[in-house]
């Protein structure tokens, strides 16, 4: 009963966090058609929101074994609450920025406890790949309803009445705030080292080691393609579909929809099959929609569009590319946490959110570029690069984690 509180607390965290954290894309939207930034300026919001992700992990994911998984999250949840009511209020890129710093620093907190604290409610490998797939799975319904809650706030011949979406925002920051500091949460013992010196000598030893270098490529080059796509998918449904800007907001929500099916579907696979044939499918079904499908949504005639309704099957065929790249990020994440020490968890988990950060805002920076020099046409075929070279990693990562395993029998 305790660890399905604690399961369900992660759950609720996660969910805010994503509805929060990877609206991004549509901020960047609105920062060229309310505040005239341009494609590569709006681009660094990622940066604000990724870079200082990258960096408390770094630092956090030493300390906080010792000051407490509740505690870390508490705290992270209420820097946001106090961060969407100045964005409200500030009404400006800057502010937009600060905001996504705040959101990155907050959601370093959030993504340290929360892979640490899996790693003490499950008991086995293939449940610790299940729940890690859930949960992210959770985090992408959470990004949908981000794409139907800011169109829902959009007022016609006011362009400022999409913020007052940060009074509610607030308000779920809130609630889970409350319900997070009512669970019954009795965390473990384990910490990386004796003193935090030793905390980040593990880190850096850590970083030593092949079998981590391969993981944190692999999730450099998978959060590269996912955030490059996702950032910069409703700008993309816009110049290319040329679907009003709601519409193009809400039809984003197919991506993010599709990678939460994916990885919930991914949770009951990583029971059944081994996680290498998985992600295989999966990465080679991903390059079929970039090299099949992209290309006719790209050259389709949308026509007329008012509504969701209107839009022709074809515009949705693209964002189905979320259910091939779904399973790929909780599953290498679960492989490589599963091959180590769970005192090794707490370090582990600081590195996969210091790369999956580097990937996120150079992947979005490189999209961003390529929507610019090339068109927002062409932009999206470039991910079959890294989606090569991640395929190719893989199996790297498949035989260092069985030499791990076979070290630690």
């Amino acid at each position: 009963m305790k660890n399905n509180t604690i399961k369900l607390s992660l759950y609720i965290n996660y969910f805010v966090f994503a509805i929060l954290l990877n609206s991004v894309g549509i901020v960047i939207l609105k920062a060229q058609n309310v505040w005239g930034v341009d494609e590569v300026d709006a681009s660094i919001l990622e940066a604000f929101k990724d870079l200082p992700i990258a960096i408390v992990s770094f630092i956090i994911a030493s300390f906080l074994p010792r000051i407490g998984y509740k505690k870390g999250m508490l705290t992270a949840l209420g820097l946001v609450f106090f961060a969407c009511i100045a964005m409200y209020f500030g009404d400006s890129f800057w502010a937009a920025k600060i905001l996504f710093a705040t959101v990155g620093i907050s959601f370093a907190i959030i993504k340290v406890s929360v892979y640490s604290v899996i790693g003490l409610v499950t008991q086995t490998p293939k449940e610790h790949g299940s729940l890690m797939s859930n949960i992210e799975g959770v985090f992408m319904f959470g990004i949908a309803l981000a794409y139907f809650l800011f169109p829902a706030f959009n007022a016609e011949g006011d362009p400022n009445a999409w913020l007052n979406v940060y009074w509610l925002l607030a308000g779920l920051t809130l609630l889970s705030f409350l319900f997070l500091l009512r669970a019954d949460f009795q965390e473990g013992d384990e910490v990386p080292g004796a003193d935090v010196a030793e905390d980040f000598a593990q880190m850096l030893k850590l970083i030593a080691k092949v079998l981590v270098i391969v993981f944190v490529v692999s999730a450099f080059l998978f959060v590269m393609i996912e955030q490059g796509i996702m950032t910069w998918l409703p700008t993309f449904n816009e110049r290319v579909l040329e679907l009003p800007e709601n519409v193009a907001i809400m039809m984003a929500s197919i991506l993010a929809i599709s990678l939460g099916i994916g990885r919930i579907l991914a949770g009951q696979l990583a029971k059944r099959f081994s996680w290498i044939w998985v992600l295989t499918v999966c990465i080679i079904g991903a390059m079929g929609v970039v090299i099949f499908v992209l290309p006719k949504a790209v050259n389709a005639d949308i026509g007329l569009v008012e509504t969701l309704a209107d839009v022709p099957l074809i515009g949705y065929a693209f964002p189905l590319v979320g259910l091939f790249i779904a399973p790929i990020y909780p599953l290498l994440n679960s492989v490589v946490l599963s091959a180590l020490e769970k005192k090794l968890h707490s370090p582990m988990a600081g590195l996969i959110i210091i790369f999956s950060a580097l990937g996120g805002t150079l992947g979005s920076r490189i999209i961003g570029i390529l929507f610019k020099e090339l068109g927002a046409d062409q932009a999206f075929t470039y991910t079959l690069i890294p989606m090569a070279l991640l395929l190719i990693a893989l199996f790297f990562l498949k035989k260092l984690t069985a030499k791990e395993a076979a070290k630690q029998r």
